[in-house]
């Protein structure tokens, strides 16, 4: 936390003066009104952020998700269905995949069942398309990594920003892993600085308050991650082999994983059991026959009896329904659940902050009394 741990590409410098100027024409077009944004008769939430994958965008959407559902209130999210297989609108259902609509609405919809997950491109017309449902309409939108969808005005911009590489450390594309440059920052009424370690220090969260800059009327949380009991991906084949709770020394663990930051989860497990091998893959990476061919000859390595194939539940999405998932591996694969955790006792302050804007402008419609920000 003392300083920056990861490195940049500055041989690639030169063009990222060159796509930060595009980035820079871009936003002012935005910033003078000569591109327009368009707004919405209801509440908009965007959780997104200034770098390329791995600040925990979903489990902070679920977040959300939660909280304004336990004030009664109507939620649905949106998305664009990164690398989906179809186009344009897509309302999930039971039997919609992460082919149809992308892994992580695939996993939003499974966490919840009956919560309104929509994929659109375009997200001005799946706003549109979602404002006309009804039973009951939708009272407020999620959107997942839409900072820099400037055609959507959203009403709250949510900022999310790694702990272990801040926005204000890194560089634009291609040198570094930034969209835009970091005083784009400046458009987020909400500032989140997310997988924080448990460990983190009173005079960390100093320094990363100085660092980041930000205005009074911004306001700044921290976050951590906290990972649940591990879930049987395919809970009908889970009985013929040991509950994966009984964590210890003689847990023999083979973690798959296609998602950007995995040295956090990788880190988790490795307290949990005796061994860990690990097979990192690319971010919303694709499985082919010759993946499961891999997995499968790592996982024969592991000794013992006490083997447990993990996996993370975005990864989790797209093996559930995989034509090529081996039949053997099925009832050894689980998935590791992972929510988020307010930090420095802020957990009300922060739910009260989101709580308070989607009352404060609501859709045409009476919203139910207030209640207390309970923590989810």
């Amino acid at each position: 936390m003392d300083g920056q741990d990861f490195k940049t590409t500055r041989w690639l410098r030169p063009v990222s003066w060159l796509y930060g100027t595009g980035v820079w024409i871009r936003n002012k077009l935005f910033d003078w009104g000569w591109i327009r944004s368009e707004s919405f008769d209801l509440p908009v939430i965007c959780i997104g952020n200034l770098a390329v994958g791995g600040t925990g965008k979903t489990p902070h959407t679920e977040y959300l998700v939660r909280l304004l559902r336990n004030q009664r209130l109507n939620v649905a999210t949106l998305s664009r269905g990164y690398r989906r297989k179809t186009k344009g609108y897509l309302l999930a259902d039971d039997q919609s995949d992460a082919q149809a609509i992308g892994d992580e609405p695939r996993q939003m919809k499974t966490k919840f069942p009956d919560l309104r997950v929509a994929v659109d491109e375009d997200r001005r017309h799946g706003i549109r398309e979602l404002m006309k449902l009804t039973r009951p309409q939708v009272d407020v939108v999620l959107l997942d990594d839409a900072f820099q969808h400037r055609r959507v005005r959203a009403g709250l911009n949510i900022l999310l920003t790694d702990c272990h590489r801040l926005l204000t450390d890194d560089a634009l594309l291609p040198e570094g892993r930034l969209r835009e440059p970091a005083e784009g920052k400046g458009r987020a009424q909400v500032v989140v600085v997310t997988k924080c370690p448990d460990d983190i220090k009173p005079i960390d969260f100093n320094i990363i308050t100085k660092k980041l800059g930000l205005q009074p009327w911004q306001r700044l949380f921290f976050t951590g991650l906290r990972y649940g009991q591990p879930r049987a991906v395919f809970p009908q084949s889970a009985g013929i082999t040991e509950r994966p709770e009984a964590w210890g020394a003689e847990k023999q663990v083979l973690l798959i994983t296609g998602i950007a930051q995995p040295a956090p989860l990788l880190e988790e497990v490795r307290t949990k059991a005796g061994h860990v091998d690990h097979l990192a893959f690319g971010d919303h990476h694709d499985f082919c026959r010759k993946d499961f061919r891999l997995i499968e000859e790592r996982f024969d390595r592991l000794e013992g009896t006490r083997r447990l194939l993990l996996t993370t539940e975005k990864d989790a999405a797209r093996l559930k329904n995989h034509p090529l998932m081996p039949e053997r591996l099925k009832p050894y694969l689980y998935a590791l659940p992972v929510e988020i955790k307010v930090l420095q006792n802020q957990q009300l302050t922060f739910n009260q902050t989101i709580i308070d804007y989607v009352r404060k402008n609501p859709r045409n419609r009476i919203v139910p009394p207030r209640e207390d920000a309970h923590p989810s």
